[in-house]
């Protein structure tokens, strides 16, 4: 039985081998993490984003993290199944958290109550195996119960053949049928086995035969046919004796323990995988949650193939930075359709790294079939998604900044294809402006040349603006805004880099707080201080 609530044609792998990328200085991955993916992880501040799906679950958290970054290859099929069984979760919300706590309750018994590998002998085995699978079988009841209430109100393709794959295999018959088995196996009636003598007539092919139940009638029992049993008794201080028929009874019992086992864990298989599925969905209700009750309105959006070019936005929020903080934040516009390269530049401090996370958060949420911080949202699939961002200098000096970001950048290259996505932030900033210039020109220029879009934050006007003129259609500028008074609105608009960032707007905020900044202006201006 299978899930299929994630993938059309596969049930998720929760631990998947990690591709084998090189790992790059200065960034540590987590348990089965590239460190690309940590990377991604750090730059667009995922860990806010995990936490509010997850509210203090571990589980779903693993589960959301896990889901997310693979989410940076999905296909669009993949991304269209998923936004059908979301939609379903959010018209059927209690539905779907009944679900998930019938499954949880598999592992709070088997918590409670199953041994499992502690049992050394076969009895014991076969007991905790017998225990678990009557606990496994009433909730398979209950989840058949669930799917016969409620499964009109689903129509999404994943849950509409996973209601159906449930009704037809768990039937009550064959539920009945299955738990009297499971009963018999806990032999009230005693062991009744069977053997042969083998070679220096050591007892061998031991099998186990259903034995009558007591329980059945008494006329039965009486007239019912019997077969020729020679029987014993064993003196109570005979502990020889007792332990003799101890190891009797666990030989002709050890491969129906075996068997029962391997049962119990198939069907524990089976719902922990549909609890796997359904946490991710679960997160994803969490989040609606969160950041509904933030103001923040959310969007189906619209996946477009591979190569369409297509990437425009109304409204577009920063997820993360709403759930950092309970104040408003503000929205964006982005048109940047048929553009294969994108350059923001403009006022320190103002909006243009959120704005880059914005957009790298709302791709990422797209592609693993989630609900996007924005009125409308529509974007092509990307086949991976990689961030460069400026780091802090080495703490252990094992290398110098410019070394470090040439050396995730060439980690990046290792896993890049055609048609990913790379979001660029301040990168090659620790040298001068023409050298870092130069490096950005050359790295951009390539990776345009490979299908690869390009979103680049940057304060090098040599490297945002003579370059590239001539090929203005295929690029789009966006500019911080900042009003006469030097106040920041956060709007990025269309418009060409400018010569400053407007840095003495932070000096000046800076140093006329403290009772120290020169009045009036020195005549003819004080030269602006370029830098972000």
């Amino acid at each position: 039985m299978n899930i299929h609530l994630l993938y059309s044609a596969r049930d998720f792998d929760f631990q998947p081998e990690p591709p084998p990328w090189r790992r790059v200085r200065g960034v540590q991955p987590g348990p089965g993490f590239t460190p690309c993916e940590q990377a991604l992880m750090n730059d667009l501040e995922l860990g806010l984003l995990f936490d509010a799906m997850a509210r203090g679950d571990d589980f779903l958290f693993q589960v959301a993290r896990r889901v997310v970054l693979l989410g940076r290859n999905e296909g669009l099929e993949t991304i269209v199944y998923r936004q059908g069984v979301l939609s379903d979760c959010l018209r059927n919300e209690s539905v779907v958290r009944r679900l998930y706590h019938v499954t949880s309750e598999a592992i709070e018994g088997k918590k409670q109550g199953w041994l499992g590998v502690l049992s050394r002998y076969p009895s014991g085995v076969l007991s905790d195996a017998v225990n678990y699978l009557l606990l496994l079988t009433d909730l398979l009841r209950k989840l058949r119960t669930l799917a016969d209430e409620h499964s009109d109100s689903f129509e999404s393709q994943g849950f509409g053949r996973l209601f159906a794959m449930v009704r037809e295999e768990l039937t009550d018959d064959y539920l009945d049928r299955v738990r009297s088995d499971i009963e018999a196996l806990k032999l009230r009636s005693g062991t009744k086995m069977s053997a042969r003598l083998g070679s220096g007539n050591e007892g061998t092919d031991y099998i186990l035969h259903r034995t009558p139940d007591r329980r059945s009638g008494w006329l039965r029992r009486i007239f019912g046919k019997r077969s020729a049993a020679h029987t014993f008794h064993l003196d109570p201080r005979d502990q020889a004796g007792a332990r003799a028929l101890s190891e009797l009874r666990d030989r002709g019992i050890v491969r129906t323990a075996v068997v029962t086992a391997r049962a119990s864990e198939q069907v524990e298989k089976f719902l922990l995988s549909l609890r796997t599925e359904l946490a991710f969905y679960l997160g994803c209700l969490n989040l609606h949650h969160e950041l509904a009750r933030r103001g923040v309105r959310l969007c189906v959006p619209v996946p477009a193939a591979q190569g369409s070019r297509k990437l425009s936005a109304t409204g577009l929020r920063d997820a993360c930075l709403a759930l950092a903080m309970e104040e408003h934040v503000v929205d964006n516009d982005l048109h940047a359709d048929d553009r294969n390269l994108i350059i923001l530049t403009g006022a320190n401090r103002g909006g243009k790294s959120s704005f880059l996370r914005g957009i790298g958060l709302a791709q990422l949420m797209m592609q693993c079939g989630m609900c996007v911080a924005a009125e409308n949202f529509s974007a092509e699939v990307c086949q991976g998604l990689f961030s460069h961002y400026g780091r802090e200098e080495d703490a252990e000096m094992k290398s110098g900044k410019l070394d470090e970001e040439l050396d995730r950048m060439s980690g990046i290259v290792d896993g890049l294809q055609p048609f990913s996505m790379v979001l660029f932030n301040e990168s090659f900033s620790s040298t001068n402006e023409r050298e870092g210039s130069e490096v950005s020109r050359q790295v951009v220029g390539a990776l345009l040349e490979s299908q690869v879009k390009v979103l680049f934050v940057t304060h090098f006007h040599d490297f945002a603006r003579d370059p590239w003129k001539g090929h203005e259609d295929r690029i789009l500028f966006l500019l911080a805004e900042r009003t006469a008074d030097g106040r920041r609105t956060f709007k990025l608009r269309p418009g060409l880099p400018l010569e400053t960032s407007f840095g003495f707007d932070l000096y000046r905020t800076v140093f006329s707080d403290a009772g120290v900044f020169p009045e009036p202006d020195p005549p003819g201006g004080v030269p602006e201080i370029s830098g972000s």
